[in-house]
């Protein structure tokens, strides 16, 4: 019934000459997959190459959730300025794409620590952190498909940006 959201095609009348083709990748399921995969892929890396910091941080995002949500809130508007003024600089442009590069892997690594948190309440990780990780994918795909889950994914991202940051230089 709703396919036309998961595979469809630009209709383009064919007297202009423009031949577009957007496959799943420019998709609402495209999202889906590619956040799921993000969330996993970051998710294991943080599990296999600091796990005494993913089970802190874990630990830690539920304990001042309001704190740490308003921090990274402000941190990011206050990027957002920086940025706005090194590109405005001229010369500060060649300090704005690892800038933002940066600043959307702690992001990456924020969203992965809070899904993987709200996972690990879900089901624990005692048994390893497969299920946790498949969990914390999955919740991100499903808010990628749903109606709101750009804002739910924002909240979650400031929370985790915040939780990095605040742990870091807080």
């Amino acid at each position: 019934m709703f396919s036309f959201l998961l595979f469809s095609e630009p209709v383009v009348p064919p007297e202009t000459g423009v031949d577009v083709q957007i496959g799943a990748g420019q998709t609402l399921f495209g999202g889906a997959v590619s956040a799921f995969f993000t969330t996993l892929v970051v998710g294991v890396l943080l599990v296999a190459l600091f796990p005494e910091y993913t089970e802190r941080m874990i630990a830690d995002i539920f304990e001042e959730p309001v704190g740490r949500f308003l921090y990274g809130i402000a941190v990011l508007l206050l990027l957002g300025v920086l940025i706005f003024f090194l590109v405005i600089s001229i010369i500060g442009i060649l300090f704005v794409i690892p800038l933002i590069v940066a600043a959307w892997l702690v992001w990456a690594a924020g969203v992965s620590l809070v899904l993987l948190a709200i996972a690990d309440r879900l089901v624990g990780h005692e048994d390893g952190w497969l299920v946790p990780l498949l969990i914390a994918a999955g919740i991100n795909a499903a808010l990628a498909l749903s109606g709101v889950g750009a804002l739910i994914s924002i909240i979650l991202g400031a929370l985790g940006f915040g939780t990095i940051l605040s742990e870091r230089f807080g």
